[in-house]
């Protein structure tokens, strides 16, 4: 991957240059699911995070859980949950735009005074195209999307995952990026396209 494919991944449809990791361990909490299918979301964020070398903990001392993810039926599910609205702005006409382009995902990023990413939010309503996706794949798809901030258009085209064998697993252009995004040589966020010439040279080296 060179760093003009790098570069369009972070630059959302505005034409804004952005990238974001985390700043602080994954400390995860999921609800919606039964404890299948929460192994199957957690064992993704485990291998994620281990690929990417970044740590995973049990408690934020900030927030407490950084990384939500909800699986629901219905939008309107969202504003029935109690402190909800102070989790995510404008909850409410947010759910009115999601409802009117019968969106079935949403990923809401919280950032601290660096520019790294402290929390998200992974909202997954289970239509039929949702509930259709094995759950490994799903799983994967999304801890994949949460990792870094991506630009919004970064996966319409092409989808970070690929099938080998039986398995669905993570494309290797894209691990090898997530490594390079994680490495402590390189800041936490950056606003600057250039960002993507130094991504380019830290795949070069840690392959």
């Amino acid at each position: 991957m060179d760093a003009g494919e790098i570069e369009a991944l972070f630059t959302r449809g505005d034409g804004q240059f952005a990238f974001a990791r985390w700043g602080r361990p994954i400390c995860p909490v999921v609800f919606g699911v039964d404890d299948a299918t929460l192994g199957v979301v957690k064992g993704a964020i485990e291998a994620t995070c281990q690929l990417a070398g970044h740590e995973m903990g049990e408690m934020d001392a900030e927030l407490g859980s950084n990384l939500m993810v909800f699986f629901f039926s219905d939008w309107q599910e969202l504003v029935d949950v109690p402190g909800m609205d102070r989790l995510v702005p404008d909850l409410v006409p947010l759910v009115a735009r999601l409802e009117q382009v019968e969106a079935n995902q949403y990923r809401f990023f919280r950032f601290d005074a660096s520019g790294a990413i402290k929390a998200c939010f992974v909202f997954l309503r289970m239509d039929q195209h949702l509930s259709d996706v094995p759950a490994q794949t799903l799983a994967l798809s999304q801890i994949v999307q949460s990792m870094v901030l991506w630009s919004d258009t970064a996966f319409q085209d092409r989808s970070a995952l690929m099938v080998a064998g039986e398995t669905t697993v993570l494309r290797p252009d894209i691990a090898s990026l997530l490594r390079a995004a994680y490495d402590p040589v390189l800041p936490a966020a950056a606003q600057d396209a250039s960002h993507a010439l130094r991504l380019a040279a830290r795949i070069e080296v840690l392959q």
